[in-house]
């Protein structure tokens, strides 16, 4: 191995080069290192990826593949009761939405839904994340278990809650409130009381924007507060001039995952009806799938739904730059 060779004495600022031979040698005894890093890396990745297989396996059978085989069959006349008499249509279930009444209805009201439920869910969770992110609160931890422990159960069985807590027969609102205070039984619910009854549905989740609204109350800087003090600001004007500000980068998540939720829904299927989430359009759906069986136009039906609640979010995520603050902007 020859020696690193001096270049001259030209500068005392001038600094050294190695010459060819030395950065082979030193190529040479770096070599087997990066054998073995990338061997390890090789052999990291082959266990992630095991690790993961279940999971993608669970991914490809459950929602891609029922995702691209509603997407072909939504270009059909599929029948549920006919399902030999299948024909290719094309676009004719996308020109029949155009001209469905019901259909524009549902989404009407779907839309409404969302612009009432929306602002109110993210008004609750801010509101309670404000109230136990308070240093004068007792109790935290409770206060937090406790409301986010209704987000845990799943929906079916919070809506068989509500209808067990509001049956005007059994229910346990007439029977441990109504009845024991001489109180009017309650009868069930009419038109705007199921409207009522899904905001409640609405509100019964709101456990994830709360963490998401307490996770960000927590990182504003304690320094804001203390200037906006010092300037005079009461709490109104620190809750508005800094708090949602900061924030606010948590708002508009907050806001596209309680628009995915409404759009979304639920359903559950027993004892022979429909047991409507969130949604009035699934509702509809529902109805066009299992009723009219008519599951090609109940396709093109959740796609439409889709593509609007895509283009919801991209117009949600343009206009963000003028509400959203976000600190490594300026």
């Amino acid at each position: 191995m020859r020696p690193i060779v001096w270049q001259g004495r030209r500068s005392s600022c001038e600094s050294w080069k190695p010459t060819v031979s030395s950065r082979l040698s030193t190529s040479r005894v770096q070599k087997p290192g990066r054998r073995r890093r990338t061997g390890l890396s090789r052999w990291e990745g082959r266990v992630g990826l095991l690790l993961i297989t279940p999971w993608l396996v669970g991914f490809l059978l459950f929602k891609l593949l029922p995702i691209l085989a509603s997407l072909a069959i939504s270009f059909t006349d599929f029948e549920m009761m006919h399902p030999d008499e299948i024909q290719f249509i094309g676009l004719r279930n996308y020109f029949g939405i155009l001209r469905d009444g019901d259909a524009g209805f549902s989404l009407f009201a779907t839309t409404g839904f969302a612009i009432i439920t929306v602002p109110l869910q993210i008004a609750v969770s801010l509101g309670m994340a404000l109230l136990l992110n308070s240093k004068r609160v007792i109790g935290k931890r409770l206060y937090r278990a406790l409301i986010f422990l209704p987000s845990v159960v799943p929906g079916a069985v919070i809506l068989y809650i509500w209808y067990g807590f509001l049956d005007p027969t059994t229910g346990w609102l007439n029977r441990l409130v109504a009845e024991p205070l001489g109180l009017p039984r309650f009868s069930g619910l009419g038109a705007g009381g199921f409207d009522m009854y899904q905001i409640m549905i609405a509100l019964w989740s709101i456990g994830p924007g709360f963490l998401i609204m307490l996770g960000a109350l927590k990182g504003v800087p304690e320094e804001l507060y203390e200037a906006g003090r010092v300037d005079g600001a009461g709490p109104v004007m620190r809750l508005f001039n800094i708090t949602l500000p900061v924030i606010s980068p948590a708002i508009l998540f907050s806001v596209v995952i309680n628009l995915m939720a409404v759009f979304g829904g639920m359903q559950l299927l027993d004892r022979g009806t429909s047991f409507v989430g969130q949604s009035p359009f699934d509702n509809y759906i529902y109805n066009v799938m299992f009723q009219a069986d008519q599951l090609g136009y109940a396709a093109s039906l959740g796609w439409v739904m889709l593509i609007l609640m895509l283009a919801t979010t991209v117009a949600i995520f343009a206009t963000a730059r003028y509400w959203v603050y976000y600190p490594e902007e300026g």
